[in-house]
């Protein structure tokens, strides 16, 4: 089973889009870094390309045994820039 993840993407950067609960199936929740953003209620997060998405893309495959499957949605301005920034604990 393979599954398809989100790319979100600007002309400037882009974030993997994944659920803190993978993260923390995966522990890593603690070495994504505060480059990364969060939704307002700290469920969805969206790891930045340079090193966060890269820390998840390799938890995932050493415990699936496989690569992911990536969707791009690119915007101008992406609505990622205007979300908190990531914290360990999430929201709240």
């Amino acid at each position: 089973m393979r599954k398809e993840f989100v790319v979100h993407s600007d002309a400037g950067h882009a974030w993997l889009e994944v659920m803190r609960a993978e993260l923390k199936e995966l522990g890593i929740e603690d070495k994504i870094s505060g480059y990364s953003y969060q939704s307002a209620d700290g469920e969805a997060c969206y790891l930045e390309e340079d090193c966060d998405m890269s820390v998840f893309w390799r938890a995932y495959k050493e415990k699936q045994g496989y690569t992911l499957i990536v969707e791009d949605k690119y915007q101008d301005n992406s609505f990622v820039r205007n979300l908190p920034c990531y914290t360990m604990g999430g929201i709240g």
